[in-house]
This record gives structure tokens, C-alpha cells and sequence, in this order.
């Protein structure tokens, strides 16, 4: 089945307007995307934030009549339709389309990242099998992909690591299979602690290796090495409990910022950390430091 779909350039102060007119012309969903180049990086707890200038896109049944819903969104929308047109979307299998396009990723000397329905490029490698599901990580976001980096090239045997923040556990998987004798994974989403169990499973690791848990139900002592790849603003809140949870001369790795909000999140570590040069890919930037004795 295919579907048709009307996109319309509008401003933040008619969004609500003419979503409610396409829903009243017959459109079943209507998506809002930037129209700009403007980006809503890490909004506030509780915040829905717009963009200045949207593209508001309502998705309709490929058989309705165009000139009839143009007709009753004008009845219903009083502001100006401009830059509009109508653009035919074939029907796809959305929910597995996406795993055509994701490929192995090689991260470092020895890590890879494959997804669970392909084959290791190579079987040598550490590879980390991956299915991410419900939960952000796949190894192709830059801020996952430069934390993946860096412990490649970390010696990791014997030691312990908390994953604050796990999303679908992939930090925390390979970290294990780098040689890490235990790990720790926690977040404060649900289906982010069903996907990490999910993927320790594929991986075969055991529960033993790998423990899951909110963060209020964190019961563990200092560990050798902090990831944490979340935002920058959670990341300075967490600065006190981050670096309690790290032992003496033990290793932190932060991601998920930009640069202009390195600083800051240095400026919250640095009183016990010495940080070694950032890492960046795009935008993004990874900081990694060792706590002083």
C-alpha cells in the first residue's frame, strides 16, 4: 500500500493550528521536523521544545482526494499554506528496514560490533554481537563509537567497570569481552536493562560477568573504570556520585557532548581527575581522565 503525504513549511507559532487542521482534513498522523539548520541538543526534564521554523508533514491514505483535503484544511487553518506540496511514500517494513543498512563496525585494533543477523567480517576479532531493539547503542553514533575506541585500547583484564547510563549494553559487553573480569550496568530505563540483559545473553555472558540495575539500585564499591555516554548536563550532576564510584588511580571515560560544553563538564570532575586530550568525531567530543590518589 502506498501512502500520500502533504509537507508544509510553517512557523513555531502556527504548528498547533495546522496540526489540528491536517488531522480534521483527514491525515491519520502528522510528524514535525526542523526546517532550519537548528538542532534542540539536550532540552529540560519536563520540556518540549520547537524549532523556530518546521516542516509539518501530514501522512494520508494514497487514495484520498488531494484537492478535497486541501479544501478542508483551508476550511480549518487560517493562517497561510505556503511552501506546501504532496509527495507519494511507498509502504516499507519500517521495523526491519533499518537492519539492511546497519553494517559491521570495526572500532579500534581488535573490536568489532556486528549485528546479530550477520556475519563477523572477522572471526578473530573480539566481536561483540549486537541487536540494539529497544534501546540507543549501536556503535554508529559518534559518542558510542568514540567510547568503543577508547577502550580498545585500554588493558582491561582483571578489572571492574560500571556502566552508568548502558542503554543496550554495549559498552558494558565490550568491556567484557576486552578482558574485564566484572561489570556493573545501570540505567534508569526499563527497556534499556531488558535490552543490555538480551545482548549479555547473545554474547554469552553470564550474570555473574554482567549485573543490571536502576542506578537507585546500585550496591557496588569503586570501581577500576566509569563510562558514561550520556548528555552534558546529567553528566555534571552526576560529577559527585561518578566520582565516588571510581577508585583511586581508576579510570573515567565521559561522552556525549559538544564543545562548547567540555569545559563545563571538566570544570565538574576536575577537583580529582587529570584529563588526558579530548577525542572528538563530528560534533562530539569523549573526555577521559584518572582519578588522583
Amino acid at each position: 500500500m502506498s501512502w500520500l503525504q502533504l509537507r508544509i513549511a510553517v512557523d513555531k507559532s502556527e504548528v498547533e493550528a495546522l496540526e489540528d487542521a491536517l488531522l480534521a482534513s483527514g491525515a491519520v498522523s502528522v510528524t514535525l521536523e526542523d526546517g532550519a539548520d537548528n538542532p534542540i541538543l539536550e532540552p529540560g526534564v519536563g520540556e518540549t521544545p520547537l524549532w523556530n521554523s518546521l516542516r509539518v508533514t501530514g501522512l494520508y491514505p494514497a487514495d484520498i482526494h488531494t484537492d478535497l483535503a486541501v479544501q478542508l484544511l483551508r476550511e480549518n487553518y487560517y493562517g497561510q499554506l505556503l511552501q506546501w506540496r504532496w509527495e507519494i511514500l511507498e509502504d516499507q517494513p519500517w521495523e526491519t528496514l533499518w537492519t539492511e543498512h546497519y553494517q559491521p563496525i570495526q572500532c579500534g585494533e581488535k573490536l568489532w560490533i556486528c549485528p546479530s543477523w550477520r556475519e563477523p567480517p572477522n572471526p578473530d576479532a573480539v566481536n561483540l554481537s549486537l541487536d540494539p531493539g529497544l534501546a540507543f547503542g549501536s556503535g554508529t553514533h559518534a559518542t558510542t563509537f568514540l567510547c568503543l575506541q577508547w577502550l580498545d585500547a585500554q588493558v582491561l583484564a582483571g578489572k571492574t567497570v560500571i556502566d552508568f547510563g548502558c542503554g543496550s549494553g554495549i559498552l558494558a559487553i565490550a568491556a567484557l569481552l576486552l578482558g574485564a573480569k566484572q561489570v556493573v550496568a545501570t540505567d534508569n530505563d526499563p527497556q534499556a536493562l531488558l535490552a543490555t540483559r538480551e545482548n549479555a545473553r547473545r554474547n554469552d555472558l553470564s550474570e555473574a560477568q554482567l549485573s543490571v540495575c536502576l542506578p537507585q539500585d546500585l550496591n557496588i564499591g569503586a570501581a577500576d573504570i566509569i563510562l558514561a555516554n550520556i548528555l552534558a548536563e546529567p553528566l555534571i550532576t552526576l560529577a559527585g556520585q561518578l566520582t565516588a564510584l571510581t577508585a583511586p588511580s581508576g579510570l573515567l571515560c565521559l561522552s556525549g557532548m559538544i564543545a562548547s560544553q567540555t569545559e563545563a563538564v571538566m570544570s565538574a570532575y576536575s577537583e580529582h581527575f587529570n584529563f588526558a586530550s579530548p577525542s572528538c568525531q563530528e560534533e562530539w567530543f569523549c573526555l577521559t581522565a584518572e582519578k588522583r590518589v
